[in-house]
């Protein structure tokens, strides 16, 4: 059986500390927003250290959250434990999903496909678990729409940041990556968290819902 573990302990670490912080800066009701509307079975691809699991609305029946750093994942489990919908978290990585064929309404995508070595490959393991007419929940970083920042994100993603910062590469165009994967984004909202005037690298993200469609 191949080996699904992610092994980055002092960014987990980091990123643990770090994500309360986060969450009062804007991201927590950015989760909020991304996950509202959403009911039946729902796939959580990356679920990190769980900061999604207190948004889902009660018309979830289930989730499945899948992470394959230890670390996180063991924060993981014991926010499941709080939370108000039925959570189950496993060890999995998004090309390999722990998953019957269209088994989920839903798919969430959370500040992970930055972060994925191979994004179609996980992309169409997102399309094999969803339902026809399923929805594909996201919100990531991605590349900037400014020349100058566009630029110094690509420097970075070829040198240090992904190193220094679990994976991440702050340069992926995933609107792109989720239209050429077949699905139909339906909303879409392009932000800056923080919303600064010299924005940061991984201040650009977009907000959004995609289908499968047929």
């Amino acid at each position: 059986m191949p080996d699904t573990t992610v092994h980055h302990p002092l960014f987990a670490r980091f990123y643990a500390w770090a994500s309360p912080r986060m969450e009062k800066a804007g991201y927590g009701e950015r989760r909020h927003q991304l996950l509202a509307g959403l009911r039946g079975r729902v796939l959580e691809v990356g679920a990190g250290n769980g900061m999604n699991f207190a948004h889902y609305p009660p018309e979830v029946t289930h989730v499945l959250a899948v992470e394959p750093e230890p670390h996180l994942r063991a924060l993981a489990l014991d926010k499941a434990k709080d939370a108000q919908v039925s959570i189950q978290v496993v060890d999995g990585t998004a090309d390999d999903l722990p998953a019957a064929d269209a088994s989920f309404d839903a798919v969430v995508a959370s500040l992970v496909l930055c972060t994925v070595p191979d994004v179609p490959g996980a992309l169409a393991e997102i399309r094999r678990v969803l339902q026809a007419g399923g929805e594909l929940r996201f919100f990531e970083h991605v590349r900037a729409d400014t020349p100058s920042l566009a630029r110094v994100q690509r420097i970075l993603d070829a040198t240090v940041w992904p190193w220094f910062v679990g994976g991440c590469h702050p340069h992926r165009d995933t609107r792109t990556a989720i239209e050429d994967a077949g699905f139909t984004i339906k909303d879409l909202e392009a932000l800056r968290i923080p919303d600064t005037r010299i924005p940061a690298p991984a201040s650009p993200h977009i907000l959004g819902t995609a289908t499968k469609e047929g």
